[in-house]
């Protein structure tokens, strides 16, 4: 029997189906257009987007082309690492970290790809345009802008509580595991 190794259950949401149409000579040509997003849960996130005259069409194009173009992003207990201002077009995202139970504070479109990606806790703000489609690459762009904390501490030669101050966070829960 053949294993299929490193399958993983995706987390699947749709952020926006609209009806588009083409006027030709012919007359209007009508399509639907389907964007949608892709995680793991553990650190990896796509977006996706689809057209096709049929919406369980569009749909399958744009999750196809979600889970090719997934990215692994920075996680740290659950929340951002740090601040970070993600753009695209007219729009621009600020993404804050959160403590534990604050959950996550964002727009609909921003939502949806903190969750798939995995994100527990996190504190948003829209300061630009709130175009739906524009936000959710604003909030990936973002996403892979983040530096995990561990890789630049190893960069830098230096020890991470150093880079946790510089970061102007502390790792309480952390600490506190560990002295139990």
């Amino acid at each position: 029997m053949a294993q299929e190794i490193g399958v993983t259950e995706l987390i699947e949401r749709v952020v926006t189906i609209k009806r588009v149409t083409k006027v030709t000579k012919g007359g209007k040509n009508f399509k639907l257009s389907v964007w949608v997003v892709v995680g793991d849960g553990k650190g990896r996130v796509g977006i996706g987007h689809g057209k096709a005259q049929e919406t369980p069409e569009a749909i399958q194009k744009a999750l196809k082309r979600a889970r090719k173009s997934m990215v692994n992003v920075a996680m740290v207990n659950g929340t951002l690492p740090h601040e970070i201002i993600g753009r695209e077009g007219a729009s621009k995202i600020l993404l804050k970290p959160a403590g534990p139970g604050t959950g996550i504070i964002a727009p609909q479109p921003v939502r949806l790809v903190l969750e798939a990606a995995g994100y527990k806790n996190a504190l948003t703000k829209s300061l630009g345009s709130n175009n739906a489609i524009n936000l959710m690459k604003a909030t990936v762009n973002a996403l892979v802008s983040l530096k995990d904390p561990e890789k630049v501490a190893k960069n830098r030669g230096l020890s991470l509580d150093i880079i946790y101050r510089r970061f102007g966070r502390g790792r309480k829960e952390e600490t506190q595991s560990e002295t139990d």
